[in-house]
Parts: structure tokens; C-alpha cells; sequence
């Protein structure tokens, strides 16, 4: 993993390495607030711009930022019954949107929790909630293990569906339900079945293994995806180059260090995107008391990261999303108030790297787990309803360029 170094030389003169010390101080605090680039200047905080931007951003009024018009739909809702719906995912494909989720009992993740999906013609009617999976091995309602966070029962979450050489996967994990994750940790796949109208099991995709989202194109034309380990809190956090050869073809690449790293990130859910120049930039929810969102570049479509920095856009620890526009614009859609998972907000960028505008898009309660796709002018964002329903609020990007951020700080 690429990191800067700081190159110590021994000077003759006291006076000498003091001017040296103090110019170095000087280079990093530029470099702190002059603009990112994955080459010249990987280490810059600065990822919100304009003259709306408070001093400290952790202080901006979320209330006040301009509101998206949307539609809104739910696609499905268990708070009747005190169930789990989140991770949402949603795709089109083949004339039909397609929504993704984990629905399990009581509480996330729990023994017993399945992946269901729903599909709409239009993206606001949607039909009835479907199993995608079924229930993971030994671990359905007649279970004694059902509803405990115990090792001796299993659990599927949603992990993103992808498009491979025309076919259409969903991609889950499989784990014990004990923890956060379990030693037999697997990626797998599902293959919808078009002439049966079902999901078939497709087999492993990467033992070990629970990405964030699907596989993206590089500019290799690999695909790619993170990847977290059932041990990841001391291992860290990798990146998965690959999946052209063969659906369970990957190369695994460190990205962040785990516990006794060199940087205070507690990393999470990271998320990665193509920059106009070719470079990769990666961003990462942190779940230590930073409540930022963290950085990193690759010059060598993931090979290599540079170190994750803190930036200065806030958030409340909580899963992000992000997206290059057909305009060729970037679009972030997160948790950024720091102080709880309300609102979640649309931010726009050029440059994939600093964002100038942050609009409220829904919020007055708890709302979190969003993923987002672009059709038909439209950006469909799905997220999670108090972790008990799966929502979509559809924003016509047109109407993003009519809003205008609050003049003066």
C-alpha cells in the first residue's frame, strides 16, 4: 500500500533543521487545505467546497439545505411486526427495475435472516416482496437457533446485484449469526432464471468474503468490489480485482490496515468510484469517533492505496453510496449530519473528489443503508426506513439544477 514517507536528514545546524521542521509543518498544512489529487496531493482534507460551507462543517444546518422533490414509494415495510428490512439494492435490467434486501426477524442480521427481492415496471408500483434465497441451512423458524445472535445458527445479508456477460446475479453473504462475521464468512451467488421465472444458487464467489457493493468495471476492464474479512477488524480492509476469467477469480489487494494500524480509522463499507482521469478514489465510513468520512486514491486502478485521510465532510458512521452521472457528475448520497442517521443528503461534485452542493433529500426520522441508480433522467435512491422498511425516493436530476445552495456561511 502506497503511503507518503517523511524523508529525516541529519543537518549540521540546530537553526537549520528547526527551518527545515518548520517548512515541512508548513507543506503538510497547504497540503491539508489545498485541493485533492490522487497524485500530487492524496493527503488534502478537503472534500466540501463553496461559500455555504461553514468553518467546521460538522456545524452545518441540515434543516436548512435545499430540498429535493421527490416521489416516494415503499416497497416493502415489517415494522408491523417488528421485523428487519435493510441493505437495500436495486438495479434495471432487462425492461424491469429489480430491488434487493435483507429481511430477517427482530433484529439485523440475526439466525434465520433470508434476502428477498421485488421487481417494478415503472419504479414506483412494485410487486409483492418474493424470497430470493430461502432460509440459510438448519437455520429457519423451526430452528431452535431462529431470532439468537448465536454461532450455531447462520444467516444470509444482501450484498448487490450484477449484471455479468448478460446474466443477472444477486450477490449474498453467508456467516454464523454470532457476530460481525463469522469464521465461515462466504460471498455467494444467485442466477435468476429467466425462463422459470427463480433464483438458482450459482455457487461461491469469494470464500471469506462480504463485499459492500457489486463489482464495478475498472479501467482495465477488470471488475472490482471491497472486500471485508471475517477477521477484518485486525486484518483490515482489502479490494477485489478480478472476476473476468471466472466468477470466483479474484486477486485480493490490502487497502487498510486493521487494529494497530498507522492511521485512526476504524474502517466500514467503503465504496470506490472512477475518476475522469483514469484514478481511482475510495471513501470510508469510519466507526471510531472521527465522524468523517475518509479518503484514499489509487494511480494503478487498485494495485495500490495511498494512505486514507480524514476529510472534512461529516457523517454520522453510517453506509454510503456513490455514483458517476451519465452529465459526467458525481453523486454521494449519505448520512452527512453527524449527530444522527437524519437526513439523508445528495451531494453533487464535478471532479468526483470535492462537492459544492448538498441537498436534503428525506429525513424527520430515521433513515439510513441507501444505494443508488441512475434511469431514464431519474435517480432512484433506496434506503431503509428505522431498519424496518425498504423505501425509494425517485429525484429527477433536472431538478437538481434548479436548487441553489444558501449564499455566505
Amino acid at each position: 500500500m502506497k503511503s507518503p514517507r517523511f524523508l529525516g536528514f541529519a543537518l549540521c545546524s540546530a537553526f537549520v533543521a528547526a527551518g527545515f521542521v518548520s517548512s515541512a509543518h508548513a507543506a503538510n498544512a497547504n497540503a491539508n487545505v489545498a485541493p485533492p489529487h490522487p497524485a500530487k496531493n492524496p493527503g488534502s482534507r478537503v472534500m466540501l467546497t463553496g461559500a455555504w460551507v461553514p468553518a467546521d462543517p460538522a456545524t452545518i444546518d441540515f434543516e436548512r439545505l435545499p430540498r429535493v422533490p421527490v416521489e416516494h414509494v415503499v416497497i416493502c415495510d415489517v415494522s408491523a411486526k417488528k421485523g428487519v428490512n435493510q441493505h437495500n439494492y436495486l438495479i434495471h435490467h432487462d425492461g424491469r427495475f429489480w430491488a434487493m434486501w435483507s429481511d430477517g426477524p427482530r433484529v439485523e442480521d440475526m439466525v434465520g435472516q433470508v434476502v428477498k427481492y421485488s421487481t417494478s415496471v415503472d419504479g414506483l408500483k412494485w410487486d409483492e416482496p418474493k424470497l430470493l434465497t430461502g432460509y440459510p441451512p438448519g437455520s429457519g423458524p423451526d430452528s431452535p437457533h431462529y431470532n439468537t445472535r448465536k454461532k450455531e445458527g447462520l444467516r444470509y445479508i444482501s450484498r448487490g446485484l450484477w449484471v455479468r456477460e448478460g446474466q443477472l446475479l444477486a450477490l449474498v453473504s453467508l456467516d454464523e449469526a454470532a457476530g460481525f462475521f463469522g469464521e465461515s464468512l462466504e460471498l455467494r451467488a444467485f442466477r435468476w432464471n429467466s425462463g422459470e421465472e427463480k433464483w438458482v444458487d450459482g455457487g461461491i464467489v469469494q470464500k471469506n468474503a462480504i463485499n459492500n457493493f457489486p463489482p464495478q468495471r475498472l479501467p482495465t476492464g477488470e471488475w472490482a468490489m471491497t472486500r471485508r474479512k471475517h477477521d477484518y477488524k485486525e486484518t483490515g480492509v482489502e479490494f477485489l480485482i478480478g472476476g473476468v476469467k471466472a466468477l470466483d477469480n479474484w486477486t485480493s489487494v490490502p487497502v487498510v490496515r486493521g487494529a494497530g494500524g498507522d492511521i485512526a480509522l476504524k474502517a466500514e463499507e467503503p465504496i470506490w468510484w472512477t475518476l475522469p482521469d483514469g484514478n481511482l478514489m475510495a471513501l470510508f465510513r469510519d466507526n471510531g469517533g472521527s465522524k468523517s468520512l475518509f479518503r484514499a486514491f489509487s494511480t494503478d486502478s487498485g494495485r495500490s492505496w495511498s494512505t486514507p485521510v480524514q476529510t472534512d465532510f461529516p457523517d454520522a458512521r453510517s453506509k454510503l453510496h456513490g455514483l458517476r452521472l451519465s452529465d459526467g457528475r458525481y453523486a454521494l448520497v449519505s448520512n452527512s449530519n453527524p449527530k444522527k442517521r437524519d437526513p439523508l443528503t445528495l451531494a453533487l461534485s464535478r471532479d468526483g473528489m470535492t462537492f459544492d452542493r448538498l441537498f436534503y433529500v428525506v429525513g424527520g426520522r430515521h433513515v439510513d443503508y441507501p444505494h443508488m441508480i441512475e434511469h431514464g433522467g431519474y435517480l432512484y435512491i433506496a434506503h431503509s426506513g428505522a431498519k424496518m422498511s425498504v423505501e425509494i425516493e425517485r429525484v429527477r436530476i433536472a431538478d437538481l439544477d434548479r436548487l441553489s445552495m444558501p449564499a455566505g456561511r
